[in-house]
This record gives C-alpha cells, sequence and structure tokens, in this order.
C-alpha cells in the first residue's frame, strides 16, 4: 500500500524546492523542513534487525522518498536516550520498545494517540480484529490506541532431547517433574537448567503461581504472598539449596542461558523464540525441544514481545503510521518468523504453514492465548520505571545473592506499595 502525500506536504514539497536556492548562498544554513531527501529516524532494539524489516525500509523509502535513519540500542541504552530527547523536545519519528513503555509514555503525555488513524485505516489493516487481544489490550490508554505490536512473544521451556533421552528423563510438565528432571540431568560439568538474571524471567514462575503483581483496589503487590515467595524461592533453590543451576552473572545482558544451552553446559533453559535463532547458528547439532509452559496453580506464562509507538512530538505522525503499516502486514510477519522464527501478534499469523509446520514455534503459537501481561496495572499508575528498577533489585538479592524470598518481597512491597498508591 502505498501512501500519497497530501496536498499540504505537496505545497512545502514546492516550497522547499523554491527555498533551495536562497538557502545554499547563506553559508550553513540548515535544510529547510521537509527537503527531499529528509531523514526518517527510527529507535530499534539492536537484536531485531532483520533482513525482512530492511526490505520493508527499502520499500518505505523508495514510496515516501525519505532515507531511513535506523538507530539500534539495547533496551536500557534506549530508554535513557529516549528520556532524554523527551527532555530536549527533539524526538525520532518512531520508537521500538520492550512492551510496556507505551502505557507510560501515554500517561506521561509523551505518546502520540494512534486513534485517528486506526478509525481511518483500522479495517483494511485487519487492527484490531487480527490482533490477540492482550495486545490491544497494553498499547491503549483510556479507550484510546498508542501503540501497535510487533512480536508476540512468551516464555517456555527448551530442552536439549539427547541430554534428557540419555538421562531417561521424561519432559517435565509440572514444577515437582521440572525439579526432578533437573536433578537427574546434573552431572559431569552439565548443569540441569541455566536461569536468566533478567528480572522479567521471574514472571512465568509468578503467573503460574497464581499471583497478581499489583492490584490497584487494595494496593498490594504481590498477592497471594504466600504464592509469590514460593515462587521466588523454589528459582533461588534451583541454585544455591539444590545446585542444579549456576549463579547467573548480573548484567544487563539476557543471553547466558542460551550460550550454555548452545555451549552443551545446560539441558534446559527457560525463554523465548529469540533464542531459537542463535542456538540454530551456534550449535546446530543439538536436537532441539520446546515445551508447553510448566504448571503449577495454571499452566499459563507470560507475554512479552514489543511495540511500535510515535512520540507526541514527532513532525511527521503520517509517515510513521505508513511505517507501522508496512512492518506489520502478514506477509512481512511470514518473512520474518521464516528468518528468525520469532512470534507474531496477529491471529492469522498462527495458521501459516511456516507456524503449523514448525514444532519449536508451533508450541510457542499455542502458548500464546493462554500469555498474561503482567505489568499492566503497574504501568497506569505511571510509576513503571520505579517499579522496574526495585524488580531488578529484589530479584537479584534473591537469585544472586540468596536472600531470603520471604523478606526479599517483604521489603519491595512496602517500597513499591508506597509509591504505587
Amino acid at each position: 500500500m502505498h501512501s500519497h502525500p497530501s496536498r499540504r506536504d505537496l505545497l512545502r514539497l514546492v516550497g522547499a524546492a523554491a527555498a533551495v536556492p536562497v538557502l545554499s548562498s547563506c553559508a550553513g544554513a540548515p535544510t529547510a523542513p521537509g527537503a527531499a531527501p529528509g531523514t526518517f529516524t527510527v529507535y530499534w532494539n539492536a537484536g531485531h534487525d532483520y533482513q525482512a524489516y530492511r526490505t520493508v525500509i527499502a520499500e518505505f523509502e523508495q514510496a515516501n522518498k525519505v532515507k531511513v535513519n535506523l538507530q539500534k540500542y539495547q533496551w536500557p541504552d534506549l530508554r535513557t536516550r529516549l528520556l532524554a530527547d523527551f527532555a530536549s523536545g527533539t524526538v525520532p519519528d518512531l520508537v521500538e520498545e520492550p512492551g510496556g513503555w507505551v502505557q507510560e509514555f501515554a500517561v506521561s503525555g509523551n505518546a502520540r494517540s494512534l486513534q485517528d488513524y486506526v478509525d481511518r485505516d483500522g479495517q483494511a489493516m485487519g487492527f484490531p480484529s487480527d490482533w490477540q487481544p492482550v495486545t490491544v489490550e497494553r498499547n491503549s490508554y483510556q479507550g484510546k490506541v498508542y501503540g501497535v505490536q510487533l512480536h508476540l512473544t512468551c516464555n517456555t521451556l527448551l530442552y536439549n532431547k539427547a541430554m534428557l533421552r540419555d538421562a531417561g528423563v521424561a519432559v517435565p510438565t509440572t514444577w515437582e517433574e521440572f525439579l526432578d528432571a533437573a536433578k537427574k540431568l546434573t552431572k559431569d560439568g552439565v548443569y540441569g537448567v541455566a536461569l536468566n538474571q533478567d528480572y522479567t524471567y521471574l514472571w512465568p514462575w509468578m503467573v503460574q503461581a497464581g499471583v497478581t503483581p499489583y492490584d490497584p483496589k487494595t494496593g498490594k503487590v504481590m498477592t497471594p504472598a504466600a504464592d509469590a515467595v514460593a515462587a521466588l524461592q523454589f528459582q533461588a533453590d534451583l541454585i544455591h539449596k539444590h545446585k542444579v543451576a549456576p549463579v547467573p552473572v548480573s548484567g544487563t545482558d539476557y543471553s547466558g542461558p542460551q550460550k550454555l544451552f548452545s555451549a552443551k553446559r545446560a539441558a534446559m533453559i527457560f525463554t523465548g523464540p529469540w533464542d531459537l535463532d542463535p542456538i540454530k547458528k551456534t550449535s546446530p547439532d543439538i536436537e532441539l525441544g520446546v515445551a508447553p509452559p510448566l504448571k503449577h496453580k495454571t499452566s499459563d506464562t507470560q507475554a512479552a514481545g514489543v511495540s511500535m509507538f510515535v512520540p507526541a512530538k514527532a513532525a511527521r505522525p503520517d509517515l510513521s503510521w505508513d511505517f507501522i503499516k508496512r512492518v506489520t502486514a502478514l506477509q512481512v510477519e511470514q518473512a520474518a518468523t521464516k528468518e528468525t522464527g520469532m512470534l507474531m501478534p496477529r491471529v492469522s499469523w498462527t495458521e501459516l504453514p511456516e507456524v503449523q509446520s514448525n514444532e519449536a514455534i508451533k508450541v510457542f503459537a499455542d502458548a500464546l492465548p493462554n500469555a498474561k501481561d503482567s505489568s499492566q496495572q503497574v504501568r497506569l499508575t505511571g510509576q513503571l520505571g520505579k517499579w522496574e528498577e526495585e524488580l531488578k533489585v529484589m530479584y537479584q538479592q534473591v537469585l544472586i545473592q540468596n536472600q531470603p524470598a520471604a523478606e526479599t518481597l517483604a521489603k519491595f512491597a512496602r517500597t513499591t506499595e508506597g509509591f504505587l498508591k
């Protein structure tokens, strides 16, 4: 779908072209706004620079006569850069975010409502009807759409089939079976499992334990408390008590477990589709198994994935929306899945042959309807940033430093309940 420049855009371009000779006679004069070739700035995650998206960028540049400046960041750096941009008022045209920032920035007035575009083009592009409901809810605020989901992922169990076979271990389906399997698989310098130091990996356990992260009615976090403590302690005990997992290394990198798995130093890891491609590339000889989420009180898992939003001060939202439409088209989702194994938010995506015929991807796809958003209620308070800082500290204190889960969670609850009110 090509978007035609409006009459106003054309007039601006004509005006800009006419102004060029005059401007070029002054030394160092700025380019007139809208002068071709303009630059369209996109902030993107460094891990998501797919060929499928490069193709979209080339078509977008051609159609809109602009040059895309794709700036790639790790999430913490992207956030720092974005907050500085919001403060200065100079913002990019489009931002990819790690899930959760859309509502936060809608609340703070830094994201632009996309409802006018959705009203106009939604039906033609299948939005929101073809997007999994959790992805629409998490990107809306006060009944208006502020972001569009690009990837919808979830977290489940990956395992080395040969290691389980050799140890005579069945694929675990519950927490108890999992602990039992991890014990049997830990031997000869190999760990049964490797856990992630990244605090977002605590959520599948919390979801399966039936824990509510934040209840705005009561103002309480992590309830029922006993279940939250048990879920957290269970993870720490894998490392410090049962010694079936190595102590995770603190940092901003979440690829530690995948590297241990690829090196055949860990038999199982909990992760998402983002690790399928690295495993295939670094250790093609591993017989990879993907199991459905473990069952405890529930067999749900947590929804993850990324969305795109347009900063409130972005100068050309029409172009930003055109980019969003192109990059979320079903055939682009299909190309990206074929290339990397990434999971996508469209319901029609789950029916694609690339999904149905791929053993690993299909397990993830089947879990998506039971994927829960764990930070929605916190985001709507506008305090997500502070909450995540506290979560990170709490998770690493328990997981890495082996501090008792009950005390650490109680302290976390006091702090966070204080500022979430």
